[in-house]
């Protein structure tokens, strides 16, 4: 069961408390108000005037190991090396006072970035528009945690308790092992692929690569290398129906056409070193600890890289659907809104980069495009223009719209929210597209496969009393708001935990998992 979110401790009452002691208070003049607020809730009382408390401390330091965060950024050893020092039965108050300082400040700080995150993700990706909200602490709880030695029960208190986090971490530690055992084996590079039946040296190896991750049961000879998998012994070099079965199950965790066969791509995701997985499931969850808190239950989730939409409704019952989502230098934006009205049979007006990049393009070769399109271009009042009159090199502020129909790929309807990017979530007439393992083919917009029983949904949960397929067969195009708005998310998710224990690596579609590394990865200075 994920751990509940902690009540804030209440800042404003810092004021009311008797005044510190001198060394205490002239120690906290350069700490945050967090640890000011420590001591003041503790009546000035010293936090780590014991060696075994100190020492909690340093194991739970170390322990963020386990969370993907870098212990080191934390220095413990340079919190063992100055406790030597400081409880010290020689050293006066002042010197006590400034350490003890410190350590409550690591403590909180280390806290802080395992709730919340270490990065700031406006740094890490600039226009970042989802708010990360402070932390919710209980200090004394964690205190009194600590006092006893708990130190997984003090991690437990800040852990994010959003949906994959546990899993994620699990995660961590199993391709962490694997690194630690020197990582898998790597198919190489062949003219043919391999298929269900083969003969082959090359089975052998996808089959240790498998079992690498759990994904197979390994031979008796691998029994060394991973013993905490169960065994059988199936003819080594033969590819047969239980690995094909293998391969399929990592072909639709990787997003890639379940047929079986191992070829380029399939080969090519094998072969992704265990390390860089690894980093991978780390930037996840530090993008886990960015949004934990900022959701409620009832709400749209569209997972951009792993191109699936999820509603989850007020009883809890959670409906899934396959999305197309924007493509490499279209992306779709990562934000937080609310779905607060329908137009159904929509007109379609061309975004301004689909108008300048895609169109454009087709009408300077024959202006007669628009009308084979049923599209019209009008101005930005709303009047009818010549297409054949307008210098589609220099067109100006003109606007291209398509009528209502079955060739409209907006479709029969699109749900609205708020936001600064023109996006929406729509319907489409290109239908077979959804079948389609990677489905990064948009300008931006998110198509929704099965998008009315979706809005169907909404009317229902928001007691909405309009009749969706009525208004939808009277042909008008018309704008329907919900009687109350419905919480969305767009995220954006590399690896994720979906079903089972093993981890779903999808596509970085827009590049956005390296510079998150690196700024991981990069020491804090202090």
């Amino acid at each position: 069961m994920a751990a509940k979110p902690l009540r804030p401790f209440p800042m404003d009452d810092v004021g009311l408390a008797q005044p510190l002691p001198v060394p205490l208070e002239d120690a906290l003049r350069a700490s945050p108000p967090r640890v000011s607020a420590l001591y003041v809730r503790r009546g000035g009382e010293l936090a780590w005037q014991d060696r075994d408390k100190v020492a909690a401390l340093v194991d739970l330091l170390h322990a963020l190991d386990d969370e993907g965060l870098t212990p080191a950024d934390y220095r413990p050893a340079r919190l063992e090396r100055e406790a030597g020092d400081a409880l010290d039965a020689s050293v006066d108050e002042a010197a006590r006072a400034r350490f003890d300082v410190l350590a409550s400040d690591t403590l909180l700080r280390a806290l802080t970035h395992l709730q919340r995150g270490r990065l700031d993700p406006g740094e890490v990706y600039p226009g970042w528009e989802i708010p990360v909200p402070p932390p919710e602490l209980d200090l004394m709880a964690i205190t009194r945690a600590l006092k006893a030695g708990e130190v997984q029960r003090v991690l437990a208190m800040a852990r994010p308790a959003t949906d994959g986090y546990d899993a994620l971490r699990r995660s961590l530690a199993r391709y962490r092992n694997i690194v630690r055992l020197g990582g898998w084996p790597l198919l190489p590079v062949r003219d043919t692929a391999l298929r269900p039946g083969d003969v082959d040296a090359d089975v052998a190896l996808l089959r240790r690569r498998l079992a690498a991750i759990g994904e197979l049961e390994v031979m008796a000879a691998d029994v060394a290398h991973y013993p905490d998998v169960a065994l059988e012994a199936p003819a080594p070099h033969h590819y047969d129906a239980e690995l094909v079965e293998a391969v399929r199950r990592f072909q639709r965790r990787h997003m890639l056409d379940d047929d079986g066969i191992v070829g380029p791509r399939t080969r090519a995701a094998l072969n992704v070193p265990a390390a860089q997985r690894l980093a991978t499931i780390r930037a996840n969850l530090e993008r886990a600890r960015w949004l934990s808190g900022t959701l409620p239950d009832h709400r749209v989730t569209v997972d951009v890289p792993g191109q699936w939409l999820r509603y989850r409704r007020p009883d809890g019952e959670t409906w899934r659907t396959r999305i197309i989502v924007g493509q490499p230098g279209r992306p779709t934006p990562v934000l937080h809104s609310s779905i607060t009205h329908l137009t159904l049979n929509p007109t379609w007006t061309v975004p301004p980069t689909i108008l300048r990049e895609d169109i454009l393009p087709q009408l300077r070769r024959d202006p007669g495009y628009l009308a084979a399109h049923e599209m019209v271009a009008l101005t930005p009042q709303g009047q009818r223009l010549d297409p054949w009159r307008i210098d589609w090199w220099r067109p100006g502020a003109v606007m291209l719209r398509q009528r209502a129909g079955p060739a409209n790929p907006l479709g029969q309807l699109v749900l609205r929210f708020p936001n600064d990017h023109l996006v929406y979530l729509h319907d489409t007439p290109s239908r077979q597209l959804f079948r389609r393992p990677q489905r990064a083919l948009s300008s931006g917009c998110i198509r929704v496969e099965g998008v009315i029983e979706l809005a169907r949904m909404l009317f229902e949960d928001t007691g909405t009393s309009r009749d969706l397929m009525d208004l939808i067969a009277g042909g008008e195009t018309r704008n329907v708001s919900l009687a109350r708005p419905v919480p969305l998310a767009l995220h954006y998710w590399t690896a994720r935990v979906e079903q089972g224990s093993l981890p779903s690596f999808r596509p970085d579609i827009y590049d956005r998992d390296d510079p998150l590394i690196a700024a991981l990865d990069r020491p804090v200075v202090r």
